[in-house]
């Protein structure tokens, strides 16, 4: 037999062929353990790699969400400025329009008090003159007995008339005296235009120019308002001749 040792017998060759298939088997082992080692090593990388991938896709997830919520935060922020910045205008305008109504309310204020003045001297003018008119009817009488004083002094024996009508008068003068009644005196001074009426021009040298010479009817006062004006005649200085040679 060609190609096999001479001292090869069967027994050797079941020999060697075991092992052989015990050489086999264990370079079988450690293949398939090398394999399975590479695909563990693979598996490992894989799983890294899918953990890397995983965190930075969870990094970049976190950053986006932290971009959204910073982006939210941020229209938040400018909407509440916004309505911080209409509610400032809202409360100005409140504060305008509550000056304004206080000021109004001053003003208000101010012509209530103008108008208590006003009617307190209107109340208190009314209860001074409130008898004006029935002062104003009764001096005619009080000028009938001074003209009847004035003419019985012209007559004899008259002296106990004349003194009644004029105890008379002065009484009457009193009483309205009491009601604010009064009169002014008028011969003497200067002619007056607010209290004196000019009857007559009286040309003179005995009187400045422009002074009451007589008194026709007496001028009277109530509360020291005009009443009714002294009717007289006012002095003029007499023109002085003028003499002319012919």
């Amino acid at each position: 037999m060609s190609g096999i040792p001479l001292s090869f017998s069967p027994r050797s060759w079941r020999h060697n062929r075991s092992k052989i298939i015990i050489l086999r088997k264990k370079r079988s082992r450690a293949g398939a353990k090398a394999g399975v080692e590479r695909m563990e090593k693979k598996e490992i990388k894989r799983n890294q790699n899918h953990k890397g991938a995983l965190k930075k896709g969870q990094e970049e997830s976190i950053e986006t969400i932290g971009q959204e919520l910073h982006d939210q935060l941020e229209e938040e922020r400018k909407e509440k400025e916004k309505e911080i910045e209409e509610l400032k205008k809202k409360l100005e305008e409140k504060e305008k329009e509550l000056k304004g109504h206080h000021d109004r309310l001053l003003r208000l204020a101010a012509d209530f008090e103008n108008y208590k003045k006003r009617a307190a001297r209107e109340k208190e003018d009314w209860a001074k003159f409130a008898n004006e008119d029935l002062i104003r009817a009764i001096l005619p009488f009080i000028d009938n007995l001074e003209r009847a004083v004035n003419h019985a002094e012209k007559v004899a024996d008259t002296g106990v008339l004349i003194e009644g009508v004029r105890l008379t008068i002065q009484q009457l003068l009193q009483a309205l005296n009491k009601f604010g009644l009064s009169s002014f005196q008028s011969v003497g001074k200067p002619f007056d235009p607010a209290v004196h009426e000019a009857m007559l021009v009286v040309e003179t040298d005995k009187h400045e120019s422009n002074q009451v010479v007589e008194e026709f009817q007496k001028g009277y006062l109530l509360n020291d308002r005009l009443l009714r004006p002294a009717t007289v005649s006012v002095s003029k200085t007499p023109e002085k001749e003028v003499q002319t040679s012919e």
